[in-house]
């Protein structure tokens, strides 16, 4: 009987553990960090200058077929986005030195009707946890990251849109 016991002690001493674990890692509302950038024609901007709706970081790069296939998906229905909910898209470029002329050749050719910013060292992509792309990021007017999702399927735009209109109210 004091085996059965210890052993009912010893469950439940560890389920509490699990339990306290679990409560004190409440998620944390992270803020879009201020980093300095330049947009496609090389004036400066600042990441956390942004908000006055919503905004959506859309982290590509040139090389990368599925940011492409995202950008132009968004790209065919951002007029009814900023319509709808009034929502900023920016696609954040990672393309390095190297690749960075590729960027307004390819933004020109597609005709993209939302700001490109260029992130040629990589600052805000690491400052944003950006590990792999495409990496998108819906913020709120105050800055917070309210979701964030990584890579891309057909529908993920729709899944986006739907946070927005969270977001929004709309």
């Amino acid at each position: 009987m004091k085996k059965v016991s210890l052993v009912i002690a010893f469950g439940l001493l560890i389920f509490s553990s699990f339990s306290q674990i679990a409560e004190d890692h409440s998620p944390t509302v992270k803020k879009v960090p201020s980093v300095k950038l330049k947009d496609m024609n090389g004036k400066s901007v600042n990441t956390a200058d942004l908000f006055d709706g919503p905004v959506v970081f859309s982290f590509w790069a040139t090389w990368c077929s599925p940011c492409k296939k995202e950008l132009n998906t968004i790209h065919e229905l951002y007029d009814d986005w900023k319509e709808e909910t009034g929502v900023t898209l920016v696609a954040v470029s990672i393309d390095d030195e190297k690749t960075k002329s590729a960027v307004s050749v390819y933004v020109n050719g597609k005709s993209w009707d939302f700001e490109v910013w260029m992130d040629t060292n990589g600052d805000f992509k690491r400052a944003m946890g950006v590990n792999n792309v495409p990496h998108t990021f819906l913020v709120d007017k105050e800055g917070n990251i309210v979701y964030s999702h990584n890579n891309y399927a057909p529908g993920d735009e729709e899944k986006l849109l739907q946070e927005i209109k969270k977001l929004t109210g709309k």
